[in-house]
């Protein structure tokens, strides 16, 4: 872990990595992940930034209280945010890309600017209950049958990760994945797949980055294309050669293209 670990208090307590002064950069991790993901991108970043990784709740140390909904995820984010001092340069990957778009949402003078890694939107159409349950059911059934985060991680893995995936990264992956929470993650993987209330991408009026691996089988570079183009003004970087969890795949590249938008960013502040 890079940086000091506090605990922002609230129901749920949730646990934050803090390192750096300056611009605060709040950092989501995704369904798989916790805070310990963005380690490479705080300690790249926390000489010019105030640099906060978040535990969603229930996810590393952060205390788990069963969300009523997405929307809570967001209004913890906003909390971390109000605790620290925003607005912040919201960063997140995949569930924690869904989690700062509501966060923009709902929260909209928190947000100072949007960087979407590898996160897939999905369809602004309504999901029936029928549907969720199904999706649900399906990524759930493992676990529910008995079988540990850590006895499916490598499946897992597999699914997520890019064709030429370092073995360091891979093993950060594992270790991530076998960490979960088996009731956070179930709780999680409901309330994300029973998400589908994005803002307009029209709408969206703070600078907006959106990031993507190449090999990205759950976010495809194709949809981060549609979305990158109908949001205004959105800057849009492929990293090659990597899968879902980009930062962790491709560390250096990923911090490339991070440090050059939110340098910009902080420029016009």
């Amino acid at each position: 872990m890079t940086g000091q670990c506090t605990l922002v208090p609230g129901d749920p307590a949730l646990a934050c990595t803090v390192a750096g002064e300056g611009q605060l950069v709040l950092f989501l991790h995704g369904i798989g992940g916790n805070r310990d993901n963005w380690d490479d991108q705080v300690a790249a970043l926390s000489d010019r930034f105030r640099c906060v990784a978040l535990d969603a709740r229930g996810y590393g140390d952060s205390a788990f209280a069963p969300p009523g909904g997405f929307a809570d995820y967001a209004d913890d984010a906003a909390r971390v945010i109000d605790h620290f001092g925003g607005p912040a340069h919201v960063v997140g990957l995949s569930m924690g890309g869904r989690i700062a778009l509501d966060l923009f949402r709902r929260h909209r003078t928190r947000v100072a600017s949007l960087t979407l890694a590898d996160t897939s939107a999905g369809s602004a159409a309504a999901t029936t209950p029928e549907a969720i349950a199904e999706a649900v059911a399906l990524r759930a059934k493992p676990l529910l049958e008995g079988a540990t985060p850590a006895q499916i991680a490598p499946a897992v893995v597999a699914r997520i990760a890019g064709p030429d995936i370092p073995p360091e990264a891979r093993a950060r992956l594992l270790r991530s994945h076998a960490a979960l929470d088996r009731d956070a993650y179930l709780a999680a993987l409901a309330a994300v797949i029973g998400f589908g209330d994005f803002p307009p991408w029209s709408g969206i009026d703070v600078p907006v980055q959106v990031i993507v691996g190449a090999h990205d089988p759950i976010a495809p570079p194709d949809h981060a294309e549609l979305m990158a183009a109908a949001i205004p003004g959105a800057r849009l970087d492929i990293i090659p050669g990597v899968g879902h969890v980009s930062n962790i795949e491709a560390p250096d590249a990923f911090n490339r293209v991070l440090e050059t938008f939110l340098t910009h960013q902080a420029a016009l502040a």
